[in-house]
């Protein structure tokens, strides 16, 4: 613990919350490591504090330590930053310039915001961390480099890696040592420690008198959300100081500074299950509905064309060819209004008679059993999707909204021969 309590004067942090003093005891663990370290948290916890702990207590302190932030350096130049380019290998490029990676070398860099790194960037990326190799942009020439990477992010990579948006091996390999640092939700006892610190270096830098919080504006400012973090909350302390009124802070003048937040209730709702972004049915309970739905609004529709003609049979005569060719109206006179509220009272509906009509005669009726297989369905609607798309599964499986691997599943199960 005494360590711990060093590492916060000569770093100048404040606080004594449990979450913080762990990161920080990780943080001084791993320093005299080689370990890559990934340090995770929201915007304005103070990431960047941390990787200069691990670089001031490892080995490397007397060697070179850079920052970089990733999601500052525009796609295009961001291999030569990190990794330099020979003369002439594109255009502007007048010289040879070394990258950040041989500069460095023997010391750290900090990849921060690395979730903002373009997926070619992270494979010359992971080859520095794998072989400690890296490849000027127009040289065909492998260096070797000798260097610490400690990474940042405020984003969930786990998540970028499942959209396509981040590779899997570099997470893995990036995440060698995870160090989570809190967000000011997360220590809201060290909330009035660090508000009072700021307040006074802020007396001090503009030779006033330091603000003060009463005991209901203290209450305040810890139950505030503080979505901007420490950052947020050391702006809030250098505008109230320049600002109020008053050196005693009362609630109704602190509220006047803070902005309004809207109330969430942190109570658990159940949302209706909503398909993918790219379409992408991942099971059969996902294609079942989409199935119940179109059926529901194909009887719907139904429903309103019968009714028409009956209430007036003059628009049969005036219906498309293909509607009079058909020679079929469902009768609706014995059946009560069919409820389609929900799905399955579609599927479940009762036989309907149908009448064969020629020239407004009836001369007979028949009952026509309806096939009612949801299995039979699914395999007609896969079987003309491939016949629409000439057998590319890829499309039809995306005119199906199922994922290719489901309908690959389904073509086995139904026996289908594309």
């Amino acid at each position: 613990m005494d360590n711990i309590q060093s590492i916060k004067n000569r770093f100048g942090i404040i606080g004594n919350s449990p979450v913080l003093n762990y990161a920080l005891q990780v943080a001084a663990q791993v320093a005299n490591t080689d370990l890559t370290v990934l340090i995770v948290g929201e915007s304005g916890v103070g990431k960047e504090v941390f990787s200069n702990i691990i670089h001031s207590l490892s080995a490397r302190k007397h060697n070179p330590f850079i920052a970089v932030n990733c999601g500052a350096i525009p796609e295009g130049t961001i291999d030569s930053e990190l990794f330099g380019h020979e003369k002439g290998s594109f255009t502007g490029a007048v010289d040879s310039r070394k990258g950040y990676f041989e500069t460095v070398n023997g010391g750290t860099i900090f990849l921060d915001e690395i979730g903002e790194m373009p997926l070619g960037t992270q494979a010359r990326l992971l080859r520095v961390l794998e072989t400690g190799e890296f490849i000027r942009v127009g040289s065909s020439k492998v260096q070797k480099t000798d260097v610490r990477v400690i990474t940042a992010t405020n984003r969930d990579l786990l998540d970028h890696t499942q959209q396509g948006k981040f590779r899997e091996d570099l997470y893995y390999r990036l995440n060698t040592v995870p160090i989570r640092v809190p967000s000011l939700r997360d220590r809201k006892e060290d909330i009035p420690l660090l508000f009072r610190k700021f307040c006074l270096d802020f007396a001090e830098r503009y030779k006033t008198t330091s603000i003060q919080l009463d005991d209901e504006a203290r209450n305040i400012l810890v139950n505030y959300q503080w979505r901007g973090n420490v950052r947020e909350l050391k702006n809030m302390a250098e505008q109230i100081s320049v600002l109020a009124h008053d050196k005693l802070i009362t609630a109704q003048e602190l509220r006047r500074f803070l902005p309004e937040q809207p109330e969430t209730s942190r109570l658990p709702m159940l949302a209706a299950p909503q398909p993918k972004a790219n379409g992408d049915f991942s099971n059969e309970r996902d294609i079942l509905y989409k199935l119940f739905f179109d059926m529901k609004k194909d009887v719907t529709e139904l429903k309103k064309m019968f009714f028409e003609v009956l209430q007036n049979p003059n628009l049969a005569h005036a219906a498309p060819a293909n509607f009079q060719d058909s020679h079929v109206l469902h009768s609706f006179h014995s059946q009560p209004e069919v409820n389609t509220n929900v799905a399955t009272t579609a599927i479940a509906a009762p036989q309907q008679p149908i009448i064969i009509q020629d020239n407004n005669k009836i001369d007979h009726h028949e009952e026509v059993e309806e096939t009612l297989s949801i299995a039979d369905k699914e395999k007609e609607l896969i079987v003309k999707a491939l016949k629409k798309h000439k057998g590319k599964r890829k499309d039809a499986a995306l005119d199906l909204g199922i994922s290719e691997r489901t309908l690959y599943r389904k073509l086995k199960e139904y026996n289908i021969n594309e």
